[in-house]
């Protein structure tokens, strides 16, 4: 069976931070798994729910000296990891799109 993904799939693994879940405030981090134009999927200690609106932070990679950027995301979460009807214990495994996006430059 081939995969019949819209966007390219990235085997990343970068730091992420969830800022915001399901209308509360968040200080859950985890680290991506795959990135793509279109959503994400990332390992989190941090529970979930499907549906639930979400915004988080990946941290991009500097080159040499350069100040690394993080970019901020909003999306909604349509995944989470489960098995026999019963959700796994942590880390999580939660795959959200990426509707909305920002670079920020750190300091």
């Amino acid at each position: 069976m081939s995969e019949q993904r819209k966007n390219q799939r990235f085997e990343l693994k970068l730091p992420i931070e969830l800022v915001k879940a399901g209308g509360d405030e968040t200080t859950h981090v985890g680290e991506t798994r795959n990135l793509s134009s279109g959503g994400v999927l990332f390992t989190t200690e941090g529970r979930l729910q499907k549906g639930d609106p979400i915004e988080y932070m990946v941290t991009l990679p500097a080159a040499g000296s350069e100040v690394g950027v993080r970019l901020r995301c909003m999306g909604k979460v349509v995944r989470v990891d489960e098995k026999e009807g019963v959700t796994s214990r942590p880390p999580f495994s939660i795959a959200a799109t990426l509707e909305r996006h920002e670079f920020l430059r750190r300091s």
